[in-house]
This record gives structure tokens, sequence and C-alpha cells, in this order.
């Protein structure tokens, strides 16, 4: 069990008081002034930058995919992650753009995935049970991709780390994160179900009428969530965003799936939630509610629906801008500005 410290308080008053006094209207930076005292309290100083910078990509597999929830088959996953290790992917050209190392992570994808640069091969097993059927996981399971996303995070903070940034890959996983956010919040399943990869009405329908019958199949269903209806993915999400809180790292969580696993981390240890950013807010209907659950306003709206941790990526230069306009701007004094207003 990990033991997670409180934001530091005086860290944070530090960065609330210098606020007021650089040369600017107070509140004139709007949400980047109160983003940059959440950042300080989380590092504990008011001198942090998200310098060393990890995007890990959590991949695996569903078997509530044989039921139709996704328009692409269960072969992309892998498909997408050969992707992701040759440079393809939208999230390796952000990474490349941010200047943040990718890690692929095999929790639980069927196929076989050859050792290569960039991937942890950590497969629990070959994708899930289907969870509309029964557990998707043993509670053996559970434990197992939770510890190996703890794992991987302490390989990433050993070699240095300020910031993280979590996403994903798993077909079928939007049904699974739904299903964890009705779960948690209490929201009925079609206020919280999606088109996922780009379902038709009658699909998400069915969607719908699948992540009810997991729910009822499993109550209840807050209880465990991660072993009843969650993803080995999701699973090692919520490791590693548990991890890096303990150790005062923010964690940029990215849109749907990535914020189901913040559900499942803040469920097992609620100390997590102070470490949390919202990178954006996805077209994924349950993405509101889960982020309202955890008290979170997303820096983006960019209408993503992606993940791979591309949105937490884009939100890496509002982070940096908000703790270098608390460190770098002048204050009234330094600067022989009036801080009056005639």
């Amino acid at each position: 069990m990990y033991t997670i410290l409180r934001p530091n308080a005086e860290a944070a008053a530090q960065a609330a008081a210098r606020q007021q006094v650089l040369t600017k209207p107070a509140g004139a930076l709007g949400r980047l002034e109160a983003l940059s005292v959440r950042l300080a309290a989380m590092a504990g100083r008011m001198d942090w930058l998200p310098n060393r910078r990890a995007c890990l990509v959590f991949a695996g597999d569903h078997g509530i995919a044989r039921q139709g929830v996704s328009a692409y088959p269960q072969e992309v996953t892998q498909q997408m992650v050969l992707n992701f290790l040759g440079g393809g992917a939208a999230v390796n050209v952000l990474a490349r753009q941010m200047g943040a190392r990718l890690v692929v992570v095999d929790a639980g994808v069927v196929g076989d995935l050859a050792p290569a640069p960039g991937l942890v091969i950590g497969k629990v097993a070959r994708g899930t049970a289907d969870l509309s059927q029964a557990a998707a996981m043993t509670a053996a399971e559970a434990e197992a991709a939770f510890a190996l996303g703890a794992d991987v995070m302490q390989v990433q903070i050993a070699e240095g780390l300020d910031i993280l940034a979590v996403g994903e890959m798993g077909i079928g996983n939007t049904t699974s994160a739904s299903a964890i956010v009705a779960a948690i919040t209490g929201r009925p399943a079609a206020e919280v179900t999606g088109r996922g990869t780009g379902l038709d009405d009658a699909g998400r329908l069915r969607k719908v009428a699948l992540v009810e019958q997991a729910l009822a199949l499993h109550a209840p269903c807050a209880v465990e969530t991660l072993r009843k209806v969650g993803g080995f993915e999701i699973g090692a999400m919520a490791g590693a965003m548990t991890a890096a809180a303990a150790a005062r790292i923010p964690v940029v969580i990215d849109g749907f799936i990535s914020t189901a696993a913040a559900l499942i981390a803040v469920q097992q240890n609620e100390g997590v939630r102070d470490y949390l950013v919202a990178s954006h807010r996805s077209v994924e209907p349950g993405h509101r509610a889960a982020l309202e659950w955890l008290g979170l306003e997303p820096l983006l709206d960019l209408d993503l629906r992606l993940g791979e941790g591309t949105g937490a990526l884009l939100a890496m230069p509002v982070i940096e801008a908000a703790m270098r306009t608390l460190q770098e701007m002048a204050t009234f004094a330094s600067a022989g500005v009036s801080d009056r207003a005639d």
C-alpha cells in the first residue's frame, strides 16, 4: 500500500502570495494561477518545472470486444502497439514535440509482441474475460495489473521524472470505462456510454445494454470495480498514478479511459486525487461525469477522442506556462510598477 502525502500547504501559500504581487491584475491569468498553486503544492516547491517528462501508454485487450462494441476488430490493439513502437502514431508525434520519453506497456494484449526498445512486456493475461458474462479478471490478475503499473512507474522515477502523462490502447476499453464510471459515480449507463471508436446508433444502444447487463451481474459494482469490469491496462494505469502520487509527481490524465483509471486509483487510495491534472474534456459523455466526480476541470476542450495520451501531452505547454509565469514574471516592486489603481 502506497503512502501519499497531502500537497505541501506552505508551498501553496507561497505560490498564492506571489501571484498577488506579479505585474498583472489579480486573477488576470485565470486558471493558470490556480494551476500554478496546485502544482507548487504537489511538488512541494515553487521552482518546480515539468522538464523531465514521460508518457506511459498501457495496452490491453477486452473480452467484451467480441460482442461488437467497437467499430474496429480486436487485432487493432496489437497493430497499434506496433505502430507506437514504429513511431507513427499521434502519441509519437506529440511526445517528440513535447520532449517526453514514450514507454509502451503490454499489460494484456491478446497477441504476442516481440521485445523492442521502448516496450515493457508485462502481460497479465491474453485479454480480460467478457465483463458482461463474468468478472473481467481474477483478484490475483487485478493485483498484478496494478502492480505492473506501479513497477513501471518506479523505473521511470529512477530515471528522473518531473511529470507523468498516462495513456492507453485497447479495443473495447470504452465499454469497460463506461462500466467503471457508472459504478463509481452512480450515473446511469446510458448517460456515460458513448460511441467509442465510432459506433452508429444501434451499436451504441447495444453497448449500453451490455454495460447495464454487466452492472447488474456484478452488483454491487462499486466494490472491486477493477476486478469486475476493468481492464488490465486500466488497472496498470491506476497503479502508475498511485506510485507517481506517492513520489509527489503530478499526473496528467488523458481522456475517458485514462480518467476511468484515475477513478479506480482514487477508489483505492483517496490521496491520488490531489496529484491529478485533467488535460482535456473528451467527446465521450462519460468523461464529464468522471471529471466531476474527481473534482477536476480540464485544461483543454478540443473534441478529442483518440486516447493514447495525446491530450495529456498537449496539455504540457499549458502546465509549463503556469509555472513559468509564476516564477519568471516581475513583481510590482521589482519592476517599479504601481500596484494601485487610479
